[in-house]
């Protein structure tokens, strides 16, 4: 079994707790995670009265942008898209009171990581099964930063999505882990601890990832990216773009420093059918541009 498939014939063992805009809805994760908290995966479900499709929203990672992000959500239902805001495993109360979130994807081991990644894929597409429960409306996805990434694996590995939404996210891992403010601690472990491929610093880093780049553009399918090594392409964006066949919608900041330029550019050169925006402005102050964000979506979503 590959590392994004899961049994479909599980039980969801499904819970819902009803509020005034949304429901909160709850089902058993399909993997067994590294923390209790994470066992039940948690949807916020934002239904339109008069649906036109479905949108399923992945976050970033760490707990202080979930809580903005859900302004997306509450103001997509608004224009009539059923929108379904996962909580990524290992956040919020998906994880101990005591972490900011998303601890466990924060490692210098690749193959860890490629587990972590994966079982937020796995949730990504298990909330799409709970979904066509109940709905037979076109299927959407939107990622923001780390959930960018996420949404690019899932859109490469489920083709039941048609269109997705890219913002503020790329892929190569070299620019993430080796330029990235958040990813600091992990250099300093990468320093220290190194790791299965004895990566210390970005050298060795472009050394252990050059033949893996040069066959990226050969692969014929998704399961021959687990067949290159290091384990860090098992989980990059830039590995599934290719295999992403349906219309992106990119959002880009110029003065974007988590992900930056290289990263990104990295990842829309890779896509075949993606049209960008490029806005003034920074990863986090892109909040700032929410409405205009939310304005080209729509336009985006509903076309055609």
């Amino acid at each position: 079994m590959l590392p994004f498939e899961y049994d479909k014939s599980k039980p969801f063992n499904i819970q819902k707790k009803s509020f005034l805009d949304f429901n909160l809805v709850s089902f058993d994760a399909v993997y067994e995670p590294d923390v209790e908290e994470s066992r039940r995966v948690y949807v916020y479900e934002f239904l339109a009265n008069e649906p036109k499709l479905d949108l399923i929203f992945v976050h970033g990672i760490g707990n202080r942008n979930i809580s903005y992000l859900l302004w997306f959500a509450e103001n997509f239902k608004n224009h009539g898209i059923n929108t379904y805001f996962l909580i990524l495993p290992y956040h919020w109360f998906r994880a101990p009171s005591s972490w900011r979130g998303g601890e466990p994807f924060f490692s210098t081991s690749p193959k860890h990581c490629s587990v972590k990644f994966h079982e937020a894929v796995k949730d990504v597409r298990r909330t799409l099964d709970y979904v066509e429960q109940s709905s037979s409306l076109p299927k959407t996805i939107m990622g923001f930063s780390f959930g960018g990434m996420i949404a690019t694996m899932a859109l490469a590995i489920d083709e039941r999505f048609e269109k997705g939404i890219l913002s503020f996210t790329g892929g190569d891992w070299r620019w993430i882990n080796w330029y990235a403010p958040h990813t600091e601690q992990l250099r300093k472990d990468y320093m220290r601890l190194s790791n299965e491929y004895n990566c210390r610093d970005e050298e060795t880093c472009v050394k252990n990832r050059a033949e893996a780049l040069r066959k990226l553009d050969g692969l014929e399918s998704v399961e021959d990216i687990f067949d290159l090594q290091p384990a860090c392409f098992h989980y990059d964006a830039i590995s599934y773009a290719k295999f992403v066949r349906k219309p992106i919608l990119f959002f880009r900041g110029l003065f974007d420093r988590v992900i930056i330029s290289k990263s990104s550019r990295t990842l829309i050169e890779r896509l075949k059918d993606v049209r960008q925006i490029l806005l003034p402005c920074g990863h986090r102050s892109s909040y700032f541009f929410r409405r205009f964000i939310l304005k080209q979506s729509l336009k985006f979503l509903l076309e055609g």
